[in-house]
């Protein structure tokens, strides 16, 4: 597959990005692991894929740490953050590898088992970060799996996310590509 490079396609995967972050939604239904992997799949120089989604995360995660959640948790706010979670960043990142690997052609299975690996992978490093870091769950064994259990939810609404968008964007990119083809004289 081709790799290209667009700067009216990456401000509009860093909009679409930031916005499904801003916009009211279930928790972890975004489309930054979409996105994440269609950058990794398309996009080049590969330095672009990933510095996206750290973007699309930072800028985001500005406005929603330091106004939002400030509003909407007082007890938890602990004064200006200038980021996010690295597990969370990290996790983003591999989902850039997983895109630039897996996705080798724009077809359904690829999408879907990009869509699977990303989520699975997402969930495992960030809800590690998560136990690791919380004073919620006991630093053992049995509170890393109880950290785990109860993220399950955000799993299947990160699923559907990297499901949904990613259908989405890469639907969107391969029928503006068939619409070229349709569109150059012959």
């Amino acid at each position: 597959m081709k790799k290209i490079f667009s700067s009216n396609l990456i401000l509009g995967l860093l909009v679409a990005g930031i916005l499904s972050r801003m916009i009211p939604h279930a928790p972890n239904f975004t489309a930054v692991g979409a996105t994440a992997m269609f950058a990794g799949a398309l996009l080049r120089p590969t330095w672009i894929s990933y510095v996206l989604p750290l973007i699309i995360l930072w800028l985001s995660d500005l406005f929603l740490n330091n106004g939002m959640y400030k509003h909407m948790f007082p007890e938890y706010y602990q004064g200006w953050t200038w980021m996010g979670d690295l597990y969370v960043y990290g996790g983003f990142l591999l989902m850039v590898l997983i895109g630039n690997v897996v996705i080798r052609k724009i077809k359904f299975s690829s999408i879907f088992i990009a869509s699977i690996l990303s989520s699975l992978i997402f969930f495992l490093i960030s809800n590690y970060g998560v136990w690791l870091h919380s004073k919620q769950w006991p630093q053992t064994i049995t509170g890393l799996t109880a950290c785990y259990e109860f993220a399950i939810p955000y799993f299947w609404n990160t699923l559907a996310g990297d499901l949904i968008f990613g259908a989405v964007l890469f639907g969107i990119y391969q029928w503006s590509i068939s619409r070229k083809k349709v569109l150059q004289p012959s």
